[in-house]
């Protein structure tokens, strides 16, 4: 009798008074202790709701059983494909959706949509997935904000593909424990391509200037994350610089000079296409000779054998292991060795070489400075807490 002067009156009433009176129609139906005929009564007449021409009607449905088990199910599907407002509580919430039914929104509804489905506690992998792939960048943020979240590696990859060139999503993805190295190259490499052209545009330096300041910051970021990276994530790094054009003489130069051996001795495996221990056995024990083969297999310019092969050489006597920075910074006596002797052996034969070798001297000292400099202000530091106590 209840349902039926609901329904009488309902025809008429205001749109904001109808949204009301479902709210407490839907809350006697999940609380109350109803009759069979009457919550039969209920569930019928909240289905003609879903034909109500205001959104505050079917909005306020939306809102009172989005979290219940105990909702209708043809209901909360029906919901569920309404405006986005509307489907947004429920696509968030109700446990009564499957991997399809979200699966589904994703593909079909908005950022609106996407944004609501990636916020749901305990979110699938297979919709994650699904939002990484097809989802708006807001709706990828949140998923990635979203603790409960089921993510994959490749979903991971994925984001970072379609939007590291966001900030927002680009810090997200940083903060991350689980993203690989390569992965993390990849969103440095976004956000240097990103201020290169924001200073070109600006006019701070000309375009191939910029882009040169760039790419050396990328292979500074590059060694920094090699050194950090586990052994395991050493081959797909280097297989992914290989694969974006970043694997050049220059960045294996650096690795050398930076005396992180793993990186190196990786990346000759990679352009050689020889295992990893024969590559090491031959820079390790081999002559000049099999070094010359291995270096002219792995296809780096001829121009840079010299300093490879000085370096190498440095290597093996050994005694620059002691300098600070481990297999992220240049070392600056190998440097300055490497330099002294392609200058004194082949003066003006190997000058592109030489301008680079100088540029890592340069840095090399620059960094040298800035780790003295830190000490000497940790050591004041130190000394006034001394005497304060």
């Amino acid at each position: 009798m209840i349902v039926r002067d609901f329904l009488d009156w309902v025809r008429t009433a205001p749109a904001s008074q109808r949204a009301e009176a479902t709210s407490a129609l839907e809350r006697a139906y999940l609380y109350s202790d109803l009759s069979a005929h009457d919550a039969a009564a209920a569930e019928g007449a909240m289905l003609m709701l879903l034909d109500d021409a205001s959104p505050l009607v079917r909005r306020a449905l939306a809102d009172s059983l989005a979290a219940s088990p105990s909702a209708p199910p043809a209901i909360m599907l029906a919901l569920a494909a309404d405006q986005p407002q509307i489907a947004a509580p429920v696509l968030a919430l109700s446990p009564l959706l499957v991997d399809a039914d979200l699966v589904e929104a994703v593909a079909t509804g908005g950022g609106v949509v996407q944004a609501a489905v990636a916020s749901r506690a305990g979110l699938p992998r297979a919709v994650a997935a699904a939002i990484a792939e097809v989802g708006t960048a807001e709706s990828c943020l949140v998923l990635l904000e979203n603790p409960d979240a089921d993510l994959a590696v490749f979903s991971i990859d994925r984001i970072a593909e379609r939007y590291g060139h966001l900030a927002a999503i680009r810090e997200e993805l940083l903060a991350r424990a689980d993203v690989a190295a390569a992965t993390r190259l990849t969103l440095v490499a976004k956000l240097s391509d990103t201020l290169a052209g924001f200073v070109a545009e600006r006019q701070w330096l000309d375009p191939d200037h910029a882009q040169r300041v760039a790419r050396e910051a990328c292979e500074k970021a590059t060694l920094v994350l090699a050194a950090e990276a586990p052994m395991p994530q050493m081959r797909p790094l280097v297989h992914h610089l290989r694969a974006s054009g970043q694997l050049t003489g220059g960045l294996v130069l650096r690795a050398l000079l930076c005396g992180n051996i793993a990186l190196f001795e990786e990346a000759l495996s990679e352009l050689t296409e020889m295992p990893v221990e024969r590559v090491s056995r031959l820079v390790h024990d081999g002559g000049n000779t099999g070094l010359h083969a291995l270096f002219g297999q792995a296809g780096l310019p001829p121009s840079t054998y010299p300093a490879f092969k000085e370096a190498i050489g440095a290597m093996r006597e050994g005694g620059f292991d002691s300098e600070p920075g481990g297999g992220a910074r240049l070392k600056r006596r190998m440097i300055e060795r490497v330099l002294t002797r392609c200058e004194d052996e082949m003066p003006g034969e190997v000058e592109p070489l030489l301008t680079l070798l100088r540029r890592f001297a340069t840095e090399a000292a620059r960094e040298e400075a800035r780790l003295f400099c830190d000490e000497l202000v940790a050591e004041a530091c130190r000394d006034e807490q001394s005497e304060a106590a």
